[in-house]
C-alpha cells in the first residue's frame, strides 16, 4: 500500500489556465498595431461592473473584484452562462 501524500493523484497534476475578464474592447488592426509600450486601451466595463472567471478560456463563473490593501481578488458570485458570455457586453 502506499501513502497518497507522497503520491500525488493524476487529477493534481493537470494543468488549467484561470484568468478573469475584466472588460472586452473592439478596435481595428491598424490602432492596435500603432499602439506602443503604456497604450491605454478602453475597456467596456465600470470598476464595479462583475467579471468573467475563465477556465482555459471556457467561462466558468461570475465574480466582483475585491481590493483587500496591495492584495486583489476575485469573489465568485455566480456560475457562468456561456450564452451570456458570447453575446458580450
Amino acid at each position: 500500500m502506499t501513502d497518497d501524500s507522497e503520491h500525488p493523484s493524476q487529477i493534481e497534476k493537470v494543468m488549467v489556465e484561470i484568468s478573469v475578464l475584466v472588460g472586452r474592447s473592439s478596435l481595428p488592426m491598424h490602432q492596435l498595431l500603432r499602439m506602443g509600450r503604456g497604450a491605454v486601451i478602453p475597456l467596456t466595463a465600470s470598476p464595479n461592473d462583475p467579471v468573467w472567471v475563465l477556465v482555459n478560456n471556457h467561462p466558468v463563473a461570475r465574480g466582483d473584484i475585491q481590493l483587500d490593501d496591495d492584495k486583489i481578488s476575485v469573489e465568485i458570485t455566480d456560475e457562468a452562462d456561456v450564452f451570456d458570455y458570447l453575446a458580450g457586453p
